[in-house]
């Protein structure tokens, strides 16, 4: 990148920049004769020198050019223009007024306009460079540099610097012409007024600027101290865990407080020089226009200046002191983003930053599949320039299963990024089927190889997504588009092109099925689900699917499924050791499983409109509660819940387990309800204003009969809510029925989980075991009617939340293998990608994996070294060298350094 931020300027936007210009000289030339048609208007049209009887004329658009008498005071006729009487001639010298006006606006617009495009075109370059360099970053970098930071600077800290590109040259030029005709047109008027414009406007020019300099400072002081603040908060979220696990969060408050104190006092001090600043311009700004009246009247009086001569002047003066002030504003803002340019531009220029050619864009490469990896002489450096790797030597055919072992210290986790390209050596040489890994572009050794470490990443997106990723490499297939998404598509096309962006269309299919061993989407969805058996995940992804909903709309074929199963689930509830588990969602039954909500609609919400909290205060739910005689019974019941849980929760400590089992009140609002309840006592519920009355009614829609068991639902009181339920269906008006979906045992919910919409109905949590009975049965159902891949597939879909943080670790790792594995590499390396699995499903898993990778180079750093039996042969490391390699069993008999680590172990 460009050092200077104008040489960067000039470099991508100098032809935009000329194209703005000539508009710029046109708005002067209009600016000068607004200015000068107002004295036209006073002297000659109202006060009527050129009209010394009725009857005279003027002429109009007469072109007269005198030079002011220092210069000789001589005219020259340039058109004799055309007569008009005095009134006409008053108005059309108006209108022409107003034509300037308007003519000067829409050039002002114009170019407005085209320096915001240019502005925002830029600021769009500049944002997609930075990335691109931070894709091309070294992973050492990332140990050095905060994330946090990171992305402030490319979100934040460049964001100014789009405004100040537009502004970069047309600005001064327009300003700088605006000012310079005022001051022209002032001293063509009379140049004693003229000097003294030129002499304040100087004043302000030499002194505001150096009065700014402390603010340069300051503005670029608050800059990093807010990075660092934002680095520092990253931190904080990041060592969640640790601040609670170690009690440290006081002093990480006193840390912030520091921290926010620094940049308090740095931003107050800015702020103070700032306004004192601008109160001396401003002061400067107003002295001039009183020396314009007591000068220029005194002028006038001598007959020296005519009065329509200086309302001219004071007119161009009153439109001087903005563009001096927007140029003095300009200088600052050229300064300040220039150091924020420099200060961005420090923290991205990396040495060895990996080149453009090296991410070469490539839909299509040559890959090694046959053939040995080759290592020679193999040395890498740490940050400090000591060997980590140092003399590596080695070599393994490509369809061998090799482990690597060693202690902590022996560099086997820097060899697993070394075989990957995602750190470059030192020295030495590493061939994969005869192609130079050290060089190959990133289309080769992205595709080539597949790497898992320890701790893997997963986007925030669904499983299937981050499955895949490992497949996205180049569009395989452009998306059809048509005719007015097709001009949208080409208009995208050329601004990226313009901007200096990717033209690579991110909604085509960027699936390399290929790859994959697919040919088109049913395909992959079958290797998906060969990768889920083979990490072991397919039964997660099974339970998750079970867990889930779906748009009934889009999945006809499993809806049609689920009522299938829930036919079949039916015949098998009056089952010996099933009967009794699962209470149905029966029209005439009251379900003690669900809340009285769900009893009193009978179906689920749809929106917010019958949500659990919003029914309290629902005009519909009330008239039915009215109109049924239940309103005043449940409000009562509220009141004896919150009675209940008040009782209940005094004493307890935060975080008991018993607040989340009667989840009707947070411990954050007991003080209130305890407020409430003596209000109660005091005055009696009907004192309670309707908010209150809310807040009491809405503890009895939660109330769960068998789990909360407080005996305040009998079986009169249920007779009446199944009365309360037939009335809110048969009367629920038109414009409400798209809020609630009923329970239909011929349809589907799709407000309700796969399991709910085949059980249709509620597991009794009462019974116990009734929840792992209902699964295995549930399990055999899906089985037999054939729907436990579509079952996964909705699974699949789940979204895991930010970096994975919605499933287990263990499981995480797993969608991490499984994504390596989907992309079949010539070679996959796996750096204790083990670790978060449990000692017995580590074994079975590296089996699985080493099956499914039969024919294909697996390279594994092991954790538990015993497991290296498991594979063709074995790496040991010590020191960063090779010290032995061989088969498992022949080292562990050899008494040399496998053999000691084993007996340390």
């Amino acid at each position: 990148m460009d050092r200077s931020l104008f040489r960067f300027i000039l470099r991508y936007s100098k032809w935009e920049q000329l194209r703005i210009a000539p508009l710029v000289l046109m708005t002067m030339v209009v600016y000068f004769f607004s200015l000068d048609l107002p004295k036209t208007i006073i002297n000659q049209a109202i006060q009527g020198k050129s009209f010394p009887t009725p009857e005279s004329t003027a002429p109009i658009f007469r072109m007269v050019v005198s030079l002011p008498q220092f210069l000789g005071g001589q005219s020259f006729l340039l058109f004799e223009g055309f007569p008009l009487e005095r009134l006409p001639y008053l108005f059309a010298l108006s209108m022409i007024f107003v034509g300037l006006i308007v003519l000067n606006g829409g050039l002002k617009f114009q170019i407005n306009t085209m320096k915001g495009w240019m502005g925002e075109r830029m600021l769009r370059r500049l944002r997609y460079i930075l990335l691109d360099l931070v894709l091309r970053f070294p992973l050492a970098r990332f140990r050095r540099i905060k994330s946090a930071e990171l992305a402030t600077m490319i979100k934040d800290e460049v964001e100014p610097l789009g405004g100040f590109i537009g502004e970069a040259f047309i600005a001064p030029l327009f300003l700088g012409g605006q000012a310079l005709t005022a001051v022209v047109f002032i001293l063509y008027q009379h140049v004693f007024l003229g000097m003294i414009a030129v002499v304040m406007v100087t004043v302000q020019a030499i002194l505001i600027p150096k009065m700014r300099r402390r603010l340069l400072v300051l503005a670029a002081a608050r800059q990093l101290q807010a990075r660092h603040l934002a680095g520092r908060i990253g931190e904080c979220v990041d060592g969640a865990v640790e601040i609670h696990a170690h009690d440290t969060s006081n002093y990480e408050r006193a840390e912030m407080a520091s921290r926010l104190g620094l940049l308090f006092r740095t931003r107050f001090e800015y702020y103070q020089r700032k306004f004192l600043t601008k109160f001396v311009n401003n002061l400067l700004a107003q002295v001039t226009p009183f020396l314009f009246y007591t000068v220029g009247g005194y002028l006038v009086i001598t007959g020296r200046l005519d009065i329509g001569a200086l309302v001219a002047v004071i007119a161009a003066y009153k439109d001087l002191p903005d563009p001096v002030k927007e140029l003095i504003d300009w200088d600052q803002e050229r300064l300040d983003v220039s150091i924020k340019y420099a200060q961005v531009i420090e923290q991205f220029t990396v040495e060895d930053v990996i080149q453009p050619e090296v991410q070469q864009l490539t839909p299509a490469c040559e890959l090694p599949r046959q053939g040995s990896i080759v290592a020679s002489n193999l040395t890498l450096n740490d940050d400090s320039g000591a060997p980590v790797l140092n003399g590596v030597s080695f070599e393994v055919p490509l369809d061998q299963h090799v482990a690597v072992l060693g202690d902590h210290a022996s560099g086997r986790a820097e060899l697993a990024q070394l075989l990957t390209r995602l750190v470059a050596p030192a020295s030495g040489a590493l061939e994969v089927g005869g192609v130079d890994m050290v060089r190959a572009p990133e289309a080769v050794t992205g595709r080539a190889t597949g790497y898992v470490g320890a701790v893997s990443y997963l986007f925030p997106t669904s499983v299937r997504e981050n499955l895949v990723y490992a497949l996205k490499h180049y569009p395989v297939r452009e998306p059809e588009y048509e005719d007015r998404a097709r001009a949208e598509r080409e208009r995208q096309v050329r601004e990226s092109t313009r901007a200096g962006n990717t033209v690579l269309d991110i909604n085509a299919d960027w699936i390399d099925y290929q790859s994959a061993d697919a040919t088109d989407a049913p395909e992959m969805e079958k290797r998906i689900h060969d990768v889920l058996a083979t990490v072991e995940l397919e039964e997660t992804m099974f339970e998750l699917g079970l867990r889930s909903t779906i748009d009934l709309e889009q999945r006809r074929d499993l809806a049609d499924g689920l009522v299938r199963a829930r036919q079949a689930m039916l015949q098998h509830f009056s089952e010996p050791g099933v009967q009794g588990l699962v209470e149905r969602f029966d029209p005439a039954r009251y379900i003690g499983n669900a809340t009285l909500a769900e009893n009193l609609l009978f179906g689920t919400p749809v929106g917010a409109t019958f949500e659990i909290g919003n029914l309290a205060g629902n005009a519909y739910v009330r008239r039915v509660l009215a109109e049924t005689g239940l309103a005043a019974d449940l409000l009562t019941m509220g009141h004896k819940v919150a009675a209940s849980m008040v009782e209940l929760f005094s004493g307890l400590p935060p975080g008991h387990e018993m607040f989340e089992r009667f989840s009707f009140i947070r411990e954050d609002d007991l003080p209130h309800f305890k407020e409430l309840l003596v209000r109660v006592s005091d005055a009696g519920l009907d004192r309670l204003d309707e908010a209150e009355r809310d807040q009491l009614l809405a503890l009895s829609f939660k109330l769960i009969a068998t789990r909360h068991r407080l005996g305040l639902i009998d079986e009169a009181l249920e007779a009446r809510i199944l009365v309360a339920r037939r009335y809110f269906a048969e009367h629920l008006p038109q414009e409400l029925r798209g809020a609630v979906e009923f329970f239909d045992p011929a349809t589907c919910n799709r407000s309700l989980s796969l399991q709910d919409n085949i059980l249709f109905g509620k597991v009794m949590t009462t019974q116990a075991g009734a929840s792992a009975s209902i699964g295995r049965l549930l399990r055999q159902v899906l089985d037999q009617q054939n729907m436990r891949g579509l079952v996964v597939g909705v699974g699949l879909d789940f979204q895991v939340g930010v970096g994975g943080a919605r499933l287990a670790v263990a499981d995480r790792q797993k969608i991490a293998i499984g994504r390596a594995l989907l992309k079949r590499p010539a070679v996959l390396v796996l750096d204790q990608a083990e670790a978060p699995m449990d000692p017995t499903s580590q074994k079975r898993v590296i089996q699985r994996i080493l099956e499914h990778s039969k024919g294909r180079c697996v390279v594994w750093v092991l954790q538990r070294l015993e497991l290296g039996e498991l594979f063709d042969r074995v790496l040991v490391l010590q020191r960063g060298r090779v010290a032995e390699q061989g088969s498992f069993a022949d080292l562990k008999g050899n008494n040399g350094v496998l053999h000691d680590l084993l007996s340390k172990n």
